[in-house]
This record gives C-alpha cells, structure tokens and sequence, in this order.
C-alpha cells in the first residue's frame, strides 16, 4: 500500500497507460480521481478500481477547456481536503513531416499535450502550496531526446513537456513539490496498436522493425510505465526532483551492435 491514504488525479486516464495506473494507484491505496474525455472509458475505469475494493471517482473533462479543469480540480480538492498527485498523462500523437503537417492537426496536439499539462497542473499547484507537498508527474517521451522519423509535432509537445517539469520543479522546490517527467519509448497501448493495423500493410514487420530499435528486444506494455509512476507518486522517490525518467528498452542511450 505505497499510496495509502493518498489523494491521486490522473488524466487520459480512461485507457492505455493512464488506466493501467489509475488501476495500479487504487490497488496501492489511493483514492483516484480519473479524468477523462472518453465518458464510457473513464467510468469504466473507476468501476475496474471499485471491484477489487479500491477508491475512485470519475470527472468528465476536456484538458484544453479551463472551466472544466478549474471547476474539476476545485471539486476534487473540496470533497478530499488535498491533493497529494497529480499525473498529466493526457496525450494524442501526430505522424508526418513538418511539411505533412496542417496547421490544424498542429494547433490540436500542442493544445493538448502542452496545454493541457499546464492547465491542469495550473489549477493543481495552488492546493499542493497550500499544503506544502505533492507530487507531480510529466508525461513526456523518449523522442524529447532523439530523433525519430515523421514524429515532429509530437516531439516538439513532449520537448516542451519535458522542459516545463524542469522549471516547473525549481519554482515549486520551496514548496516541497516535486516536479518529474516519464519518458517512455514504443509502449504496447490501443492506440499503437491501432495505428500499426491501420498505417502499415504489414502490422506484424512494423512491430519487429520497432523491437530493433530497443535493446530490450520488445515493445513495453503500459504496466511498466505505470509502475514507474507509482515509484515517483510514492514516498519512495522523496529525493527525485526535476528528474527525466526513462522507461524505454534502451532505445535512447542504447544502440545494438
């Protein structure tokens, strides 16, 4: 019960790598507030906590619309008396050149990956000053610290991510606020895998040609990033701030021979 008694707000946490960790946060003992764009996803969500006697709470929400967030935020803080995590995990993903890349499609993704973390977190800090503590947890990506084909508007979003948590963490240290970013690489979720079926005539050759790039050999799953939250959520991790956290197969310092 790393999370006992914590208060934890999570979003996108309706499937993939937010849901694997909203599960992983209740049956570590946190209360867990999901939020989400996808209604059907997010109640399905508390409702997976709340069978093995976990705690949870649904709030329907946009990360790109302020009123939302503030009014969501506010209530979660009114019906708990704090908030001890926040995980911006919210995200959608871009392929293409920038050339390939319409200036609407680029709006929407820097809206919501960039966006959409400092909105929420925004709306989050005051309480965690209040009380002088949380912990707040990025979700940024290894392709903030390489280069990957037709990936530019996604990597710039995560980029920007990453060095937000940076500053983030040296404005909010007095605090006893603790800023960090997860960098993940090719993780297993439904929408890779969406993708892979509906972008490659050969979903199966993509995935080894993916696998390669990793000196692990594999594709992660979502539990490994969930796992790696719950270790910067936990008390565990009093002493990581302002810290890149990669869980990645090797794929960024890592190269096969």
């Amino acid at each position: 019960m790393r999370l006992q008694d914590k208060v934890a707000i999570i979003t996108g946490a309706g499937s993939g790598i937010g849901k694997e960790t909203a599960l992983l946060f209740g049956k570590e003992g946190a209360m867990v507030n999901v939020l989400d764009v996808n209604i059907e996803n997010g109640q399905q969500t508390v409702a997976e906590i709340e069978k093995y006697g976990g705690h949870a709470a649904f709030y329907h929400l946009d990360v790109t619309n302020p009123t939302e967030v503030k009014s969501a935020i506010s209530e979660i803080e009114n019906k708990n008396r704090k908030i001890d995590v926040l995980f911006n995990n919210a995200g959608i993903s871009n392929v293409g050149r920038i050339d390939e890349v319409e200036p609407d499609a680029w709006d929407r993704i820097m809206q919501i990956n960039v966006n959409g973390v400092y909105l929420v977190s925004k709306y989050t800090v005051p309480f965690m000053m209040k009380q002088q503590s949380g912990s707040i947890i990025n979700m940024s990506s290894c392709v903030a610290e390489m280069g990957l084909a037709k990936r530019a508007a996604y990597a710039a979003t995560k980029g920007a991510v990453l060095a937000m948590s940076k500053s983030m963490q040296v404005d909010y240290a007095p605090y006893n606020i603790r800023v960090n970013a997860l960098l993940p690489g090719t993780i297993m979720t439904p929408f890779v895998e969406d993708y892979l079926r509906t972008s490659y005539d050969d979903p199966e050759a993509a995935i080894n040609n993916i696998k390669m790039r990793q000196l692990s050999g594999d594709l992660g799953r979502p539990d490994d990033v969930a796992k790696a939250a719950l270790f910067l959520a936990s008390d565990e991790s009093s002493f990581v701030m302002g810290a890149p956290l990669y869980v990645d197969g090797g794929v960024v310092f890592g190269k096969n021979a």
